[in-house]
């Protein structure tokens, strides 16, 4: 089994955690008040934004043409989420951070993952950074398909759940997990970053039920 199967496997339980949060019921039966979903999205646009950032710093010191160009593949599938985003909250300025209304600040988990990740990418090697991002496009890739399945009640959050559910993302979740394969260096790190994202994941969703 891969490097990046294992570190899944690993963490099935925080997996379930994050399929059974109040948060993603409430995007699943449809009812989660629309001013927590907006709030959850505007501190995505935050993170998404240092998402790609670290993407970029993991990109800049990669060893071969073939891995900057896996990187440049998923900066851009972090601004079709942008874009998604954008469309959620009614940016059509072509302005996907935009979708931040009034510069959002990040809040306390947004900030703790966001500096995580950036940490990270600025002095890691590129399979570290890999372990550290590769949480959470598995995840919502997980997500979307578990929600899916089970049915998503008619209402705003459909195209949400179809958006993560879709080939594309698990397409750009698996050349994520090839590259943290192909690039291990130190597996013990590897674990231990993979292991904190998840935390970060969850927290994250513990946030947006008490937005500041």
């Amino acid at each position: 089994m891969s490097l990046a199967r294992q570190l899944w496997a690993a963490h099935a339980l925080d997996a379930a955690a994050a399929l059974a949060h109040p948060f993603v019921r409430g995007i699943a039966d449809g009812t989660l008040p629309q001013p927590l979903f907006d709030a959850y999205v505007a501190q995505d646009v935050f993170f998404l934004d240092c998402y790609a950032r670290a993407y970029a710093l993991a990109l800049v010191r990669s060893p071969d043409t073939a891995t900057v160009l896996a990187f440049a593949g998923l900066i851009a599938g972090v601004r079709e989420e942008l874009t998604q985003h954008a469309a959620r909250t009614g940016q059509r300025d072509g302005d996907p951070v935009g979708a931040a209304p009034g510069g959002v600040a990040p809040g306390g988990a947004t900030r703790a993952y966001t500096e995580f990740l950036l940490s990270t990418a600025a002095t890691g090697p590129v399979g570290l950074v890999c372990a550290a991002m590769a949480p959470c496009m598995r995840l919502y890739a997980h997500l979307g398909q578990a929600l899916a399945r089970q049915g998503v009640a008619p209402g705003p959050y459909q195209e949400w759940v179809t958006s993560y559910a879709g080939p594309e993302f698990a397409a750009l979740a698996e050349q994520l997990e090839r590259l943290l394969d192909d690039h291990s260096t130190d597996a013990a790190a590897e674990r231990a970053a993979y292991h904190r994202a998840m935390e970060l994941e969850l927290a994250f969703f513990d946030a947006a039920m008490t937005p500041s």
